[in-house]
């Protein structure tokens, strides 16, 4: 089924003062509200409809961002599976405790958006230049990977507020991912954020929650999806890896006995909608046959395992819906000599754009949680964070440092986009 542009009229807005924005700080863009002139040897410039930055230049420059009227994308609702994606209008409003995708359109990532502005369309010419450029038009989370960033968290929804507040139709819901807890993901070289257990770990990742808490109470009229916080207008997704981690029979079921026991000593938060499989992974959602490199699992996709996984949730008393990341699965089978190597793999392309249009009532929605073109990984062996998964053969080299831009990369994943665009 085709998709069509959405385009949302954004009613005018009093301006108001503020003091000049910082070097490199957003100072315009699609609901911005802050300041739109920048500090003395800075210019603010425009990069897109979403995004405008104080970049070097001369002082004080005032804002060049330019009015809009373009929406963010709005993910489909219908029923049937979609082929082919893009941004399409939506009419069905979701019930309050039903899948929070539904009826909503999804704010376009300000941050990614700038990234390939300002760092993939300048090395690219032509066909490939304008395919970038519809890339950073599709829907992204944002990363709460340090503590430094929350307070942008307050700033995008601000600008959803704004947008809502001028009759968005539908309705514009943030999107998150909290991401920043000591020693996570097994304090792994790469990916290690900037808590330890062993150095006040577990207060500071107390203050970094506090703190996102109190902006999304600050913004209860505004629709949030994110991967966790217990508030009313928020939709929590906890992480359960994806096939190749949890899907193996001796694995899945301790794991949903896990997920049961989590939920139930936090008091069966009354938010939490279900789990995320795939993030900032490749794995199909369906395939015709299993790849050589999934052997032994016979929960060789996401839809074999989630489905797989919702029964043993229910049983626990875990609510069993799922959203999966399809912003880099687009190649199948993918070129991994083996299912956990999952730094920077060579050959991947972005996959099935933002919808609800999954084909199964287990499956909320496919969205895009990891920024395409970001960097899982240093391939440098002299670095300090460098994980031997990103020297493989099976990892595109050479590779930037975990969370930075990988300009080889995005280049990979977008002439490999399926579908294509």
């Amino acid at each position: 089924m085709g998709l069509k542009n959405v385009l949302l009229a954004a009613a005018a807005v009093a301006p108001t003062v503020y003091a000049q924005g910082a070097g490199y700080s957003q100072c315009g863009g699609q609901g911005w509200s802050g300041a739109t002139t920048c500090v003395s040897g800075f210019t603010c410039t425009y990069t897109n409809e979403y995004y405008s930055q104080c970049l070097p230049g001369s002082g004080g420059g005032a804002s060049s961002s330019r009015p809009t009227t373009t929406a963010p994308t709005t993910i489909v609702t219908s029923t049937k599976a979609s082929t082919t994606t893009g941004s399409s209008a939506t009419t069905t409003a979701a019930p309050a405790a039903g899948n929070p995708f539904v009826g909503k359109a999804l704010y376009v990532n300000p941050y990614y958006a700038s990234e390939i502005s300002a760092s993939a369309i300048p090395s690219l010419t032509g066909a490939m230049a304008t395919k970038a450029a519809a890339v950073a038009k599709v829907p992204t989370f944002f990363w709460l990977d340090t503590a430094d960033k929350v307070p942008t968290m307050g700033t995008y929804l601000s600008n959803i507020r704004a947008l809502n507040k001028a009759g968005a139709n539908p309705p514009v819901a943030g999107t998150f991912v909290v991401y920043d807890l000591p020693d996570r993901d097994c304090a792994a070289a790469a990916s290690n954020g900037e808590y330890s257990i062993a150095n006040n770990g577990v207060a500071n990742y107390k203050a970094y929650i506090d703190s996102i808490v109190t902006i999304l109470k600050n913004y209860s009229d505004t629709s949030v999806i994110l991967i966790i916080v217990d508030l009313p207008n928020v939709s929590m997704y906890l992480d359960a890896g994806h096939a190749g981690w949890l899907g193996w029979s001796a694995n899945i079921g301790p794991a949903a006995q896990l997920f049961g026991q989590v939920y139930k000593a936090a008091g069966s938060p009354s938010q939490v909608r279900g789990l995320a499989t795939n993030v900032a992974n490749y794995n199909a959602w369906t395939s015709s046959s299993c790849p050589s490199y999934t052997s032994g699992d016979s929960n060789c996709n996401e839809k074999l395992y989630i489905n797989a996984l919702a029964p043993l949730l229910t049983a626990q008393g875990f609510p069993a819906h799922f959203i999966m990341d399809t912003g880099r699965n687009g190649v199948q089978p993918t070129a991994q000599q083996a299912w956990g190597d999952w730094c920077n793999v060579i050959g991947t392309g972005f996959g099935v754009r933002p919808t609800t249009n999954t084909g199964d009532a287990l499956e909320d929605a496919f969205v895009w949680v990891k920024p395409g073109g970001e960097a899982d990984g240093t391939s440098n062996t002299t670095a300090a964070r460098y994980d031997f998964h990103c020297g493989l053969s099976d990892a595109l080299q050479p590779a930037p440092e975990a969370g930075t831009w990988f300009q080889a990369y995005f280049a990979q994943l977008l002439t490999n986009a399926n579908p294509s665009f």
